[in-house]
């Protein structure tokens, strides 16, 4: 009966691990500076910022949120970062690549540049920029290996924060039109019974949901 009892308890506080770190609080700030708007025939680039010298914007992180607003309503043509970059090489790598709309206006006048942006019916240049910290680390784990078998014990728990901006360029007017701000939060746990249980909480994942829909919004002029 002991035994039972105590195995309800470690599943009722695993459930409730569980629930906590399913959930992540996420805020949204957009910032407009122009009108905006696209034809079906245009595309968007979304580029990660990789100038700072201690954090670079994850290429994985970029492409999420490109396939985020290239699905579902009102859906968004999305030229793939890699392609583009490759593509304008050397004007788009992290040492050239424009950090002011001015930058891209003396660069549009360039003709190679001109004649691939409209090969790609480019009119919206999205440029990501931030990171995913963890912090607040706490708890410890051990484990042990014995003639009669091995197991861990303990508990973890750590805050995990992910923040990016997206500053969107108009190609056509060559302006900096808005800017849209993303973070979320929430708290992982790592509780050990034997066998570790990682709880994660998906800040990162719900950032780039929130951040994808809130750019396609924005792009369409809603």
């Amino acid at each position: 009966m002991k035994h039972l009892i105590g195995r309800n308890r470690l599943g009722s506080a695993l459930l409730l691990l569980v629930s906590l770190a399913c959930c992540t609080t996420t805020t949204i700030d957009e910032f407009r500076q122009g009108e905006t708007g696209i034809e079906s025939y245009e595309s968007v680039v979304i580029l990660g910022r990789r100038q700072a010298s201690d954090y670079e914007t994850r290429s994985e992180f970029v492409k999420c949120v490109g396939e985020g607003m290239a699905q579902g309503e009102n859906s968004i043509s999305i030229v793939p970062e890699q392609e583009f970059i490759d593509a304008m090489f050397p004007w788009f790598e992290p040492r050239t690549a424009p950090l002011r709309t001015r930058d891209l206006e003396r660069l549009m006048t360039e003709a190679v540049v001109a004649d691939r942006m409209t090969e790609f019916g480019v009119r919206y240049i999205v440029w990501l920029d931030g990171f995913t910290e963890t912090s607040d680390r706490s708890g410890s784990i051990s484990c042990v290996v014995s003639p009669g078998g091995a197991g861990c014990f303990g508990f973890g728990s750590w805050e995990d924060d992910a923040t990016y901006d997206a500053r969107v360029w108009d190609v056509n007017s060559l302006s900096d039109v808005g800017t849209i701000s993303t973070d979320a939060t929430g708290q992982s746990y790592l509780p050990a019974f034997v066998i570790p249980i990682p709880l994660i909480a998906r800040v990162e994942a719900n950032a780039c949901s929130r951040l994808a829909t809130q750019l396609k919004e924005f792009v369409n002029g809603s």
